[in-house]
């Protein structure tokens, strides 16, 4: 758009020429020539060049405020697609620290239930292998009672044969 400073300046004074000759002027009215014609033909054009040049103004104006309505709408709907993408990344991470605590208790109930089972195994062995020594022992002892008063009781036999 032209500056203010190279617009042609607008004619403020038309120039009143003779008029022809053989044509009389209506009483208060100037006489038209040519130039007159010519000059408000003229202002007419720079007027709807003026007029012409305040709408392309308003429309690139306008075109202006649809684009940054449009850039504002895009930069709302990547917002909330940020927003939403944010979210779903937070409950999937809640979801997956929820399951791994499952899994964590689930494989620690089970090593404590293995570990117990064991635990049990391995004193119910050692119960029945001392049981067994026990069992062992007693009957050793019994031999060895049954070896002692066998022994005692040949003992006396030999004792009482030479006693007589």
């Amino acid at each position: 758009m032209p500056s203010q400073k190279d617009q042609p300046k607008k004619p403020t004074e038309i120039k009143k020429e003779a008029p022809a000759e053989g044509a009389a002027a209506p009483a208060g009215e100037r006489p038209k020539s040519a130039l007159d014609e010519v000059m408000s033909q003229a202002e007419r054009a720079y007027a709807a060049y003026m007029d012409a040049e305040r709408q392309v103004a308003k429309a690139y104006h306008e075109n202006e405020m649809q684009v940054a309505k449009a850039y504002k709408r895009a930069e709302a709907q990547a917002h909330r697609a940020y927003e939403a993408t944010v979210a779903q990344a937070l409950k999937d991470r809640e979801q997956a620290m929820a399951k791994a605590a499952k899994a964590r208790e689930d494989l620690v109930h089970r090593a404590e239930e293995a570990y117990r089972v064991a635990i049990e195994a391995a004193t119910n062995a050692c119960d029945a292998a001392i049981a067994e020594a026990g069992k062992g022992r007693d009957e050793n002892v019994d031999k060895a009672w049954k070896i002692r008063d066998e022994t005692i009781e040949q003992a006396w036999q030999i004792y009482s044969k030479i006693a007589r």
